[in-house]
């Protein structure tokens, strides 16, 4: 597969923006668009969030998302690994990679939501494998039945 490098996204690629559009996209065919907590760009360009990348061979395999919540607290968001890389550990090496620095920014517990239905098993392993247990909703969101919410200490 090659080494997967991962770097600070400044959203300005065409392949990460190709990306984030897939994301969206595939979001809205699995859930219910009131359901969806997806970020769009102007999201994504907020202040307190970070995107990352990951790159083999030239091309883009995934992205992720470190939001800051509070001077404790982060949350995962805009996971997505690129169809054709799906099932190489991509996500988990970003995942890691997130963890690594969240931990580095001084952040006590990451928190996330996804999505409840069968297209979502592989994103909920990977959190449970991860350390990640399941919880109620936090922040903003409410109790729904298309999503499920993570939480870990780091």
């Amino acid at each position: 597969m090659g080494d997967i490098e991962i770097r600070i996204d400044d959203l300005t690629a065409p392949e990460t923006l190709a990306l984030i559009a897939h994301h969206h996209a595939r979001m809205h065919e699995n859930t219910p668009s009131e359901s969806v907590h997806a970020l769009d760009l102007d999201g994504l360009r907020s202040s307190a969030i970070t995107i990352w990348s990951a790159w083999i061979g030239g091309r883009i395999a995934g992205i992720g998302a470190l939001k800051r919540l509070d001077a404790q607290r982060g949350e995962l968001k805009s996971f997505r690994t690129a169809d054709e890389f799906q099932g190489r550990g991509v996500a988990r090496a970003l995942l890691r990679h997130i963890l690594g620095e969240a931990r580095a920014r001084g952040l006590t517990s990451l928190w996330l939501e996804t999505g409840s239905d069968d297209a979502f098993i592989p994103a909920r392993a990977l959190y449970r494998s991860e350390g990640f247990s399941e919880c109620g909703p936090f922040d903003a969101y409410a109790d729904d039945p298309h999503s499920t919410f993570f939480t870990r200490t780091i």
